[in-house]
């Protein structure tokens, strides 16, 4: 081999291998706004914080605020790095898959419960509560359903579903370019604007995550083989 030509063999193999990085680089950025709040009302609750009509559904209950707060970033984070391909081919994508997954659930079902148990703000209303409650249970279901999926092993159904529920999941982040425009341009939304404009958070990200199935789909990432059937059994 010349040395051109091996020149021209590195930069084939480590040009893919940049890109595949692109995607859970842009997720956790994404993720970066509500991970932040996150840590920022943990560090709160840490304090013993003088109980205001801005923080008391958070101090009054806090171990699902903990819980929800918890599951949601190491949901985020480490979905984030799910999407990289050289990842998913190796154990790591167990290990961590079996860490994301639990968390993405009890982020899930500890956000219904302080929609359904805690005293929400005034701003935001019954309309946007029955959203949170259509996918905060859209969410929880979706990574039940991928978990029965890999432990039977359907791979393809299992991605996609994790897929969904992670796009959920990650609809916080996405909310911040929904709401931030429409307050600098209009300045505060009402009850059904916010609930609108929360919606829109959730919904642009299941489109995105219908795309990102339907082109998994057409690369035929899951075809039946040896390596698949290999990879469905160490996941179970």
């Amino acid at each position: 081999m010349t040395e051109a030509s091996a020149r021209q063999t590195v930069s084939r193999t480590t040009a893919p291998s940049r890109r595949e990085w692109l995607a859970p680089v842009g997720l956790i950025l994404l993720s970066l706004v509500p991970v932040v709040a996150g840590s920022m009302r943990l560090s709160e609750l840490a304090s013993d914080p003088v109980v205001t009509a801005d923080n008391a559904r958070f101090v009054v209950f806090p171990a699902p605020v903990i819980v929800h707060i918890v599951g949601a970033t190491v949901f985020a984070l480490l979905g984030a790095l799910q999407f990289a391909p050289s990842l998913r081919r190796h154990r790591w994508h167990r290990i961590s898959g079996r860490i994301a997954a639990p968390a993405g659930l009890l982020a899930a079902l500890s956000g219904l419960w302080l929609t359904v148990f805690s005293d929400l703000p005034a701003s935001d209303g019954q309309a946007l509560a029955v959203i949170r409650l259509v996918f905060g249970s859209a969410m929880a279901a979706s990574i039940v359903v991928a978990f029965v999926a890999v432990r039977r092993g359907d791979l393809r159904t299992h991605s996609a579903w994790m897929t969904r529920g992670y796009a959920i999941g990650l609809a916080a982040g996405t909310q911040v370019f929904t709401m931030l425009p429409w307050f600098l341009l209009f300045g505060v939304p009402d009850v059904n604007q916010r609930a609108a404009l929360m919606a829109a958070g959730w919904l642009i990200n299941l489109a995105v995550a219908e795309v990102v199935i339907r082109r998994r789909d057409a690369r035929g990432m899951f075809r039946p083989s040896g390596r698949s059937a290999r990879a469905a059994a160490a996941l179970r």
